[in-house]
């Protein structure tokens, strides 16, 4: 099956999430004195944080951001300092830019990031996490008219990057299993692609509920081969941190890890693996950190907005790597880019 490139909307994204990259630069200057701290000289990571009393997931927001926009960068020995652009955000150089942007420091929204840095999230937990549960609370997506706006809310982002995820996954007559799968339309582009292949998409029942329209419509299409997709597709309701998930050749994790912190990416690694056949496969689909952790400032940005909204951050594929080493799994060193700054990478279970 021919695919023909779409442009790449990378650039209406990456406005949107440069909002929240402003907001950590912001802070960093007038409300958590990251350069003060630097400014009588570098610092390892682990030092930095201790000064500033940042735990691991903001700093881990906060100076990949800083090191992108070309402020912060690591010495030889892995330690922080403020670069020569850096120094304009200073108090002690001259001239200095810190009045300047001053000017917008009482700004809400970089006081509500101020905020959170320190926290480590919202002060309330039970209003400040969009779109993950958060303990044994229920979780938003049960609710369903957040569950509706924000999957339809996604599908645009979605509809668009699924046929390039689809032509990137390999070819199969087995099963998919779409975890968190949201809207569908990654499964239903690789059934169409692949058509005698069935596919399990597991996700809060709610969010299924839109995602069996969404199939209707898909189905409907007109495209050859769309309406065989409908019967080939199991909903499957659950919560993916504690049901047992159903065997399978092939697990997609599609903007999945970075709404959760590490321990729970490590627990999800283990799940996953458990759920593969042998010689089955783990992708994963998102945006990912350089494994320098300096960048690039279109996916820091985006960890800005996943640190507002969820319990976690964009993660480097070193980190990926690392977790599902962990689990037996054996990693490919490839990265397939896709758009939107997005980008899939994939580890095989042993025979």
């Amino acid at each position: 099956m021919s695919l023909s490139v779409p442009p790449d909307p990378a650039p209406i994204t990456r406005h949107l999430r440069a909002m929240f990259g402003s907001r950590l630069l912001l802070a960093a200057i007038h409300h958590i004195p990251v350069f003060e701290e630097l400014s009588v000289g570098p610092l390892s990571l682990s030092e930095l944080r201790h000064q500033l009393h940042l735990n691991k997931r903001p700093a881990m927001v906060l100076f990949p951001a800083l090191c992108a926009m070309g402020l912060l960068a690591y010495d030889a020995a892995g330690r922080l300092y403020i670069t020569e652009l850096g120094e304009y955000v200073t108090t002690g150089h001259i001239p200095d830019l810190t009045g300047y942007t001053g000017l917008e420091k009482n700004d809400p929204g970089v006081i509500d990031m101020a905020t959170l840095l320190r926290n480590d999230g919202p002060l309330d937990t039970n209003k400040g996490f969009s779109f993950v549960k958060e303990g044994s609370t229920p979780s938003p997506m049960d609710d369903l008219k957040l569950a509706r706006t924000l999957t339809l809310g996604l599908a645009g982002r979605a509809r668009h990057l699924a046929p390039l995820v689809a032509a990137a996954l390999p070819e199969s007559s087995g099963h998919l299993l779409d975890v968190a799968c949201g809207t569908g339309y990654y499964s239903y582009e690789w059934l169409l692609r692949n058509p005698i292949a069935t596919a399990t998409l597991f996700d809060r029942p709610a969010v299924l509920a839109v995602a069996a329209e969404l199939l209707d419509e898909f189905s409907q299409g007109g495209r050859e081969g769309a309406e065989t997709v409908k019967g080939r597709v199991t909903f499957l309701p659950g919560d993916m941190l504690t049901d047992t998930l159903p065997e399978t050749n092939i697990i997609l994790a599609a903007s999945l890890f970075h709404d959760w912190p590490t321990p729970t990416c490590i627990e999800l690694a283990s799940r996953f693996a458990d759920a593969l056949r042998p010689g089955g496969e783990l992708w994963v689909h998102d945006s990912f950190l350089n494994d320098t952790l300096d960048g690039p400032l279109a996916v820091t940005d985006y960890s800005a907005q996943l640190f507002c909204v969820t319990k976690g951050r964009a993660y480097s594929r070193a980190e990926y790597r690392n977790w599902f080493a962990q689990m037996g799994l054996i990693n490919t060193p490839d990265t397939i880019a896709t758009q939107m700054d997005y980008g899939l990478i994939w580890a095989e279970k042993p025979q």
